[in-house]
C-alpha cells in the first residue's frame, strides 16, 4: 500500500513539473528583441536577401573572364598505319596511335553583348537592394505586431484589474444592502438588484480572465515562444506629449523613408535596365577566347607522335542575329510593359503611404484628446461613486442609484485604459507609417 501511494505521489509530482509554465518578466523593448530573434518569417526574409546577393554576384561574374579546363582519354580501335611504299621500303607517314590523351585550357572574355551583360548585372543589383528594403519592411511590420500584441495584453490585464475592483465594490454594496435590509431601510427587491449586478460582474470577471489568457497566447505566438509561457508585463503606459510635426512634412518624409517606396523605386530602375537588356538582340555579340592544348598525340603535329605536345590558339568571335521574326522587338515590348507596371506600382505605394500617414496622424491627435476627456470622466465618476456610496450607506439613495454609479465608474475606467493603450498604439502606427522603428 505504501508503495502504491509512493508511485502515485511520484506521478503527481512529475505531472506538476511537466505542466509547470515558464514565467518571464518583459518590457516592450525585451519583447521586441525576443520577437526579432525568434521570428521564422523574418529569418525567411533575410534568406531572400542572401539569395538576392548571391544572384547579383552570379550575374556580375558573367562580365569577367571565364577559365575552363577539359581533359579526356580515348582508346581507338586498331587500324593500319598510313604508309607509303618506296623502292627503299615502306615509309610510315602517320603511325596508328591507339591511346589518345587530351587536355585543354580555355580562357574567354565577352567584349560586347549589346549591353545585355551589364544591364543584367544592374538588374540583379537593384533587386538585391530591393530585397534589403523588403527585409526592413518585414522587420518594421514585426516590431509593430509585437507592440500591438504587448499592449493588448497590457490592456486586457488592466481591464481585469478594473473589473476586479468593481466586483469588490459591488460585493461591499451587497453587504451594505444586507445590513440595510435587516434594519428595515431597504427592500428585498433592491437587494436582489445588487445581487444580479454582482452576478453580472462575476461573468465579466470570467470574460476578462479569458481575454487575458487569449492576449497572452497571441503575444507568445508573435514572439515565437511556447504558448503556455506566462509573461509578466513590465512596461507601463505613460502619458506623454507626441509632437510629430507638420502633416505635409511628415508625408514627404515618409515617401522618402518608407522601405516599400524605396523597394518600388529600385524595381523601377531594374525594369529600366530590363528594357536595355531586351534591346541587346539588335546588336552584335563580340568575345575573345584563347585555348591551350596539351595532347598525346597532338592533332596539329604531323606526323603524329605518341607523346605530349602543347599548342595554342587565340581568336575573336562575332555573332549577330540577322532575322529572328521580331523576337527582340517582342521582348523589348514586354520589358517596356513591365517598366510601366513598376511605375504604376510605385505610384500606388506612394498613395498608400500618404493615406496611412494622414490616417494615423489624425488618430494620434484623436487618441491624445480622448485621454484628456476620459481622465476627466473618471474623476467625475469617482466623485459620483463616493457621494452615492455615502448616501446608500445612509439609506438616502436607492440601489439603482448605486448600480448606475458603479456602471458609470467601470465604464469610465475602461475608457481611460483603452485611451492610454490606443494612444500608445497610434504612435507606433504613425512611426511605422513614417518608416521609423
Amino acid at each position: 500500500m505504501k508503495k502504491s501511494f509512493l508511485i502515485i505521489g511520484l506521478l503527481i509530482g512529475l505531472s506538476s513539473i511537466g505542466n509547470a509554465q515558464e514565467r518571464i518578466k518583459m518590457t516592450v523593448e525585451d519583447a521586441i528583441q525576443t520577437g526579432l530573434k525568434n521570428s521564422k518569417t523574418l529569418d525567411a526574409s533575410s534568406m531572400k536577401v542572401v539569395a538576392a546577393e548571391a544572384r547579383s554576384k552570379e550575374v556580375f561574374a558573367g562580365l569577367l573572364p571565364a577559365v575552363k579546363f577539359n581533359a579526356s582519354y580515348r582508346r581507338l580501335s586498331e587500324v593500319d598505319p598510313f604508309e607509303i611504299n618506296t623502292p627503299f621500303g615502306n615509309l610510315v607517314v602517320s603511325p596508328s596511335i591507339l591511346d589518345n590523351y587530351t587536355t585543354q585550357l580555355t580562357v574567354s572574355q565577352p567584349l560586347f553583348a549589346g549591353l545585355r551583360l551589364i544591364s543584367s548585372s544592374k538588374i540583379a543589383d537593384k533587386n538585391y537592394e530591393a530585397s534589403k528594403e523588403d527585409f526592413q519592411k518585414d522587420q518594421s511590420d514585426l516590431i509593430y505586431n509585437i507592440q500591438n500584441a504587448y499592449w493588448n495584453l497590457f490592456k486586457a490585464e488592466q481591464m481585469k484589474k478594473v473589473i476586479d475592483e468593481n466586483l469588490e465594490m459591488i460585493q461591499a454594496h451587497v453587504n451594505d444592502a444586507t445590513n440595510l435590509l435587516n434594519a428595515g431601510l431597504l427592500t428585498q427587491n433592491d437587494k436582489l438588484k445588487l445581487e444580479v449586478q454582482l452576478s453580472d460582474a462575476q461573468l465579466k470577471q470570467l470574460d476578462a480572465s479569458n481575454n487575458v489568457r487569449l492576449a497572452m497566447i497571441g503575444l507568445n505566438n508573435v514572439l515565437s515562444i511556447p504558448l503556455t509561457t506566462e509573461i509578466e508585463i513590465a512596461s507601463e503606459v505613460k502619458r506623454s506629449e507626441a509632437d510629430f510635426g507638420e502633416l505635409n512634412t511628415l508625408v514627404n518624409a515618409a515617401i522618402e523613408e518608407r522601405p516599400e517606396v524605396k523597394a518600388a523605386k529600385l524595381r523601377v530602375k531594374a525594369a529600366e535596365y530590363g528594357v536595355t537588356a531586351a534591346r541587346a538582340g539588335w546588336y552584335p555579340q563580340i568575345s575573345v577566347s584563347g585555348n591551350l592544348y596539351y595532347s598525346r598525340p597532338n592533332q596539329r603535329i604531323v606526323p603524329a607522335e605518341d607523346k605530349f605536345n602543347s599548342t595554342w590558339d587565340v581568336g575573336v568571335n562575332l555573332s549577330m542575329s540577322i532575322w529572328d521574326w521580331l523576337t527582340t522587338a517582342h521582348q523589348t515590348e514586354q520589358a517596356k510593359a513591365q517598366l510601366a507596371q513598376g511605375i504604376d506600382a510605385l505610384g500606388i505605394v506612394k498613395d498608400g503611404v500618404s493615406l496611412e500617414v494622414n490616417q494615423y496622424y489624425l488618430l494620434v491627435n484623436q487618441s491624445k484628446r480622448r485621454i484628456e476627456l476620459s481622465e476627466l470622466t473618471v474623476k467625475q465618476a469617482e466623485e459620483n461613486m463616493r457621494v452615492t456610496s455615502e448616501r446608500f450607506k445612509g439609506g438616502t439613495a436607492l440601489s439603482t442609484d448605486a448600480i448606475d454609479a458603479e456602471v458609470s465608474l467601470l465604464s469610465a475606467k475602461i475608457n481611460y485604459t483603452n485611451s492610454l493603450v490606443d494612444f500608445e498604439l497610434s504612435k507606433a502606427r504613425l512611426k511605422k507609417a513614417l518608416g521609423k522603428e
